[in-house]
């Protein structure tokens, strides 16, 4: 697993990977297993990616479904009433499902529209059907789990349970949340997910236990095409996809290649995956366009600040303010064969055709058409630097294949900025770290060298190429 990566970044990445998880699975819901894969058999890193919209709702590209509409209430309640309420959260699933969403789910409308009060709704429904086991308490379950984490094992399965059965009344359902809670809080911790499997499977009630202990054994495989609208083989088949992926992107196209319900599925194991790799582990192509609405909860649209502070919230930590007041706006200027360098506001009121790469937190998204926004701070915490590097310079090649101008920018375009370009000619141009530095300084007199982590990446990325290339030094 990825011992280093800061809680923070897990917390934020558990959030984010579960809505990115949707989205990302929502055009290819009730597809047949592979159709993923076959439509992008390499990482789509040009303007157009894997998040490609679509599907039987026409989705936009990166929006988010039922799934993360649903977890955004569970954490708006527990935020605003500081504790799990019950009824409140109810509540706001009734006014979402009075607004009509068109995913809405079968079991979880008959409850809603039951007329029933919160504490009877869905055990009426269990009684009279005898049906209550879907994936759809699952789906929602993680902002509740990042909350009550730090409060360990038994609070956080016990919120889960009872979250879970405002809509599903057979506690099978409930069960399968709670594990769930108890993967993502070792995960958090900075533990294995998966050395926790057996321990968390201890607390699953005895009826249930064996079901569970099947999908989450070692050894299980999920079948192609197998139904997976229940909540065991959802979390089993998200358990399964972490065990095998080696990153984020790839437990989420093991998932999502299954096929059936892989919205749900792809969120369940984007919540899980993220709290593993962390925020910098999700691709900046995916995590850049991830959005939505909440029917019958405003006109807001949730974009990727809103989730990293809501999951900030959640977890108790410090709040990311994005308002950078009025700063002096700095280039753009071609600073590289087309590529150019700002600030965060010569970035922000640049010319609409410039592809840009976004190197500090922002709130809301620029008017460009392609934009990309990585997970870096200009500090030494960092989680997995030469990662994240790499998948910017990976895209930045594929946007300028395609012929587009790039534009890249942090806050004062100076530190962060400096990196990405001197890293571009060191990877692409084959310069050393030093030719690159006195290369961008001589045109860039904004660069900033004050970050001692930043010149120890690049002198790895020299490395990395004089390596792969030893005929061109």
């Amino acid at each position: 697993m990825t011992p280093r990566v800061h809680r923070s970044s897990r917390v934020a990445g558990a959030l984010v990977g579960s809505a990115v998880g949707d989205a990302l699975g929502a055009p290819f819901e009730f597809g047949p297993p592979g159709r993923f894969s076959a439509r992008f058999p390499t990482p789509a890193r040009g303007a157009h990616t894997e998040m490609c919209g679509g599907g039987t709702l026409g989705w936009e590209p990166g929006e988010f479904t039922d799934d993360t509409q649903l977890a955004l209430l569970v954490a708006t309640s527990l935020g605003e009433r500081g504790r799990l309420d019950e009824a409140d959260l109810f509540d706001r699933f009734l006014r979402w499902a009075e607004a009509d969403p068109p995913d809405i789910g079968t079991q979880t409308r008959a409850v809603l529209g039951s007329g029933l009060p919160w504490d009877t709704a869905a055990d009426e429904h269990f009684r009279r059907t005898g049906r209550a086991a879907g994936n759809g308490s699952l789906m929602r379950t993680t902002p509740a789990a990042i909350r009550f984490a730090r409060e360990g094992r038994e609070a956080t399965t016990d919120a889960a349970r009872r979250i879970s059965a405002l809509t599903h009344g057979d506690p099978a359902a409930g069960e399968g949340c709670a594990v769930f809670h108890e993967l993502v809080r070792v995960a958090l911790d900075g533990g294995d997910p998966l050395a926790a499997v057996p321990a968390a499977l201890e607390a699953v009630a005895d009826e249930h236990r064996e079901r569970y202990a099947a999908v989450l054994a070692p050894d299980w495989t999920p079948q192609p095409g197998m139904p997976n609208g229940a909540v065991w083989p959802t979390l089993g088949q998200a358990v399964w996809a972490l065990r095998r992926g080696t990153s984020f992107a790839e437990v989420l196209r093991l998932v999502v290649d299954l096929g059936g319900d892989t919205d749900t599925v792809a969120a369940v194991a984007g919540g899980l995956a993220g709290a593993v790799y962390g925020m910098g582990g999700i691709p900046m192509r995916w995590s850049s366009v991830v959005h939505g609405r909440i029917p019958g909860h405003g006109e807001a649209v949730w974009r990727l600040a809103d989730l990293q502070q809501l999951a900030a919230a959640l977890d108790g930590g410090a709040q990311q303010s994005y308002d950078a007041g009025v700063i002096p706006r700095i280039g753009p200027q071609e600073v590289l064969p087309g590529i150019w360098a700002g600030n965060l506001d010569g970035a922000r009121y640049s010319e609409q055709d410039f592809a840009v790469i976004s190197l500090c937190r922002l709130g809301e998204p620029f008017p460009h058409r392609t934009h990309r926004m990585a997970y870096l701070s200009d500090d030494d915490h960092n989680a997995d630097l030469d990662a994240v590097l790499a998948e910017v310079l990976d895209d930045m090649a594929a946007l300028r294949a395609e012929g587009h101008r790039l534009l890249v920018h942090c806050h004062g375009g100076a530190s962060r900025t400096g990196l990405v370009l001197r890293a571009w000619l060191v990877r692409e141009r084959g310069m050393t770290a030093q030719e690159a530095t006195a290369y961008v300084a001589e045109r860039w007199p904004h660069l900033g060298l004050w970050n001692d982590s930043f010149t120890a990446a690049l002198a790895r990325l020299e490395r990395a190429r004089r390596s792969s290339s030893p005929g061109s030094w």
